[in-house]
């Protein structure tokens, strides 16, 4: 692993232990609001906020293993480690929101009466501060830097903002009205929107682990630096083939050339375009497979 590498693991590593205490404190918060109102719609959120730090220690430990280089078991790296954080997650997230919800019916079942809940507020709101601060920082990260497990953390800090936000309102309104029926109502629609982000976390984890091909203006990136290089090389590329380890990227592709060019020749072009996509993309493993021009390709989803 190069320096720059290096370097940027501990970045990442950094922005995970700031999740970790981040949520700490958000669950800290939240549990004393939850207990000083006796809220259902508090303790709903710091059910989610639980599930949040446990999600981010997983994906800790996913960032340091697909840091690890390939081994002999292992032969492209560990990158993938960072979709099983991502897996880890999105279930957590499901299951908080059952918890939540199966609590919101029981208190709409057997009411109870609610105490300081200007108290309350407050500390949720500090917590929601913190949420939103950290959450904004990990998704910037994690698209920058190419984490899954970055950018899905920073989605659960925002959408445990968004919760806290709508807990915040039910509270309010329940303190201003009187209508204590509307605090497990809350509860129950916090369940349901955390629902449908584990959800969403899980299938772009699955995605991920189905090898999916890179997103379109990456593949349009390389598409284009192999069609300037045949262009001003006299070569052709078909079967170009793509996907996304994590935070790697692999492309495969075969490079025709004419039948006169010796394999040194051959090879040094194929080291030019090697170190072309990678450039392209700021980093990447390619693969490039040499046949003479008009070979008929057996390979890919592109073969002719």
């Amino acid at each position: 692993m190069s320096e720059a590498l290096r370097e940027e693991q501990r970045l990442l590593e950094r922005f995970m232990w700031l999740s970790i205490i981040a949520s700490i404190f958000a669950i800290a918060l939240k549990l004393y609001a939850a207990w000083v109102t006796g809220s259902v719609g508090f303790f709903s959120d710091a059910i989610e906020s639980s599930a949040n730090l446990a999600a981010a220690v997983v994906g800790l430990w996913a960032l340091k293993l697909s840091a690890k280089p390939a081994d002999a078991n292992h032969n492209f790296g560990h990158a993938k480690a960072e979709y099983f954080a991502a897996q880890v997650e999105g279930t957590m997230i499901l299951v908080a929101s059952v918890v939540i919800i199966v609590t919101a019916v029981q208190r709409i079942i057997d009411p109870a009466p609610l105490n300081q809940l200007g108290i309350g507020l407050v500390f949720s709101v500090v917590a929601t501060v913190i949420n939103l601060g950290v959450g904004v920082a990990l998704v910037r990260a994690g698209r920058t830097h190419r984490s899954s497990t970055l950018e899905a953390d920073g989605k659960h800090l925002l959408t445990d903002v968004w919760t806290t936000v709508g807990v915040i309102v039910g509270m309010a309104l329940v303190w201003l009205t009187g209508w204590e029926v509307l605090d497990p109502i809350v509860a129950l629609i916090v369940g349901a929107n955390i629902l449908f982000t584990g959800y969403q976390l899980l299938r772009q984890a699955m995605m991920g682990l189905l090898s999916e091909a890179l997103p379109k203006d990456e593949v349009e990136t390389v598409q284009a630096f192999l069609d300037g290089f045949a262009a001003e090389h006299g070569v052709a590329f078909t079967s170009l083939r793509t996907s996304a380890f994590g935070r790697d990227r692999l492309v495969n592709v075969v490079m025709q050339v004419p039948g006169e060019w010796t394999v040194d020749a051959s090879h040094d072009y194929a080291d030019e375009v090697e170190v072309g996509i990678a450039a392209a993309l700021g980093h990447a493993e390619t693969i490039v497979h040499i046949e003479p021009l008009g070979h008929h390709t057996k390979t890919g989803p592109r073969a002719v």
